[in-house]
């Protein structure tokens, strides 16, 4: 285990190593549809993600309330999905087809 590693928490570890994977499928596959690869890391997130977020046996568990229905997890979903891609470094591209030019 790296420093960086000791000292991040693990949604950073988590990140970090869907990216190393994703990588390292493209470096091993040089043929690889970079986004099939980045598809592929993307759903099985999304099912781990979802697998997480169950709620308990408990229909009137308030802990579970965001949670207790298909609809309001993907609704946790969704918000979630648009804050970690608005933060990205690569939300905005310069080949944005809604880029000014000066």
């Amino acid at each position: 285990m790296s420093i960086s590693e000791e000292t991040s928490s693990p949604f950073d570890q988590a990140a970090m190593t869907v990216v190393e994977m994703g990588n390292k499928l493209l470096d091993q596959d040089k043929e690889a549809d970079p986004w099939d690869v980045a598809s592929g890391l993307l759903a099985g997130a999304i099912q781990f993600w979802l697998f997480t977020h169950q709620p308990c046996a408990d229909p009137s568990c308030e802990s579970c309330a965001e949670v207790a229905t298909s609809a309001h997890r993907m609704k946790m979903l969704g918000e979630e999905l648009r804050e970690f891609a608005e933060e990205s470094d690569y939300f905005h591209s310069p080949t944005d087809s809604n880029v000014g030019n000066a």
